[in-house]
């Protein structure tokens, strides 16, 4: 196997080629979730706090395309406003857990030996506890802030992308062109910068797409728990909480959140499925 290296431009050009329609369905719906949450101010017909009606569960209508929630509230300024918050708290997550779970487990891959044991067992040691019960721990320990949710889950979701990481970069730095590079005297950082790195990026992006999800589910989770985003704030897993209710009264203002939750993991799998078969097929050829 030889060492990847990029042309950005062709490289993206030859991922929108290989497209099939599923993941090109997901794609668009996953540009077109990020461009309301990245609008959202100026999407929402209304103020997510305002009480249009004293009737709750209103059915939609011309006004309230989805209706009201529990206090007469537009349920769409709402949930637009929930998908902001969720893709906003996630894509932090997935994001600082990526930084230091990537940079740790490159670093142990690199080091080896008792570096890379003692990391490893440490590592191992966090996994032992379960997610949700470590979360709510901290959470009911520190209070439910954007800083803690984001911490606590990006600290619980490290030690996933860490080991992902740490086994991409075990298998590199084995490679030849990794140790023609030892050879020619080249450093540790430079090693894991330009040999390393560039040559997990594609099982690594698939791996943000999945922990992008599992970090919308557990913000959600956490939130219908009440131990996550608090009001007058609101994600979609607080508009799921906050609106069961409806179901009592035939009413489906609870399912339109759930149901945008659902809606961004399947795309987000369907596309992550779509980059490691395509990953595979390449790497086949390259062998």
């Amino acid at each position: 196997m030889r060492a990847i290296t990029y042309d950005w431009k062709s490289y993206f050009l030859d991922l929108m080629s290989d497209l099939t329609p599923g993941a090109f369905i997901s794609i668009l719906f996953l540009i077109f979730v990020l461009l309301i949450g990245l609008f959202a101010p100026w999407l929402a017909p209304f103020d997510q706090g305002e009480i249009l009606t004293n009737e709750s569960f209103e059915p939609p209508s011309s006004n309230l395309w989805l209706g009201s929630d529990f206090l007469g509230r537009d349920l769409l300024s709402r949930l637009i406003c929930g998908v902001r918050v969720t893709l906003f708290l996630a894509l932090l997550i997935t994001f600082i857990s990526f930084v230091m779970g990537v940079g740790v487990g490159f670093l142990a891959a690199a080091y080896g030996g008792k570096v890379d044991a003692t990391i490893s067992r440490i590592n191992d040691a966090l996994l032992s506890f379960p997610s949700l019960m470590l979360a709510l721990i901290v959470i009911n320990s520190l209070g439910s802030s954007f800083t803690v949710l984001v911490v606590t889950i990006a600290f619980i979701d490290m030690t996933r992308v860490y080991r992902v990481a740490r086994a991409l970069a075990v298998n590199i730095m084995v490679m030849d062109y990794v140790e023609a590079a030892i050879v020619r005297g080249e450093g540790k950082g430079w090693i894991i910068l330009q040999e390393v790195l560039p040559n997990s990026l594609t099982p690594l992006a698939a791996e943000f797409g999945i922990r992008f999800t599992y970090a919308i589910l557990f913000i959600s989770a956490l939130s219908f728990l009440g131990l996550g985003v608090q009001p007058p704030q609101s994600d979609l897993g607080v508009l799921v909480k906050e609106n069961m209710q409806a179901l009592l009264y035939g009413e489906y203002t609870n399912i339109y959140p759930a149901f945008t939750i659902a809606a961004i993991a399947i795309s987000m799998n369907v596309f992550v499925d779509w980059l490691l078969k395509r990953s595979s097929a390449k790497l086949s050829d390259e062998i």
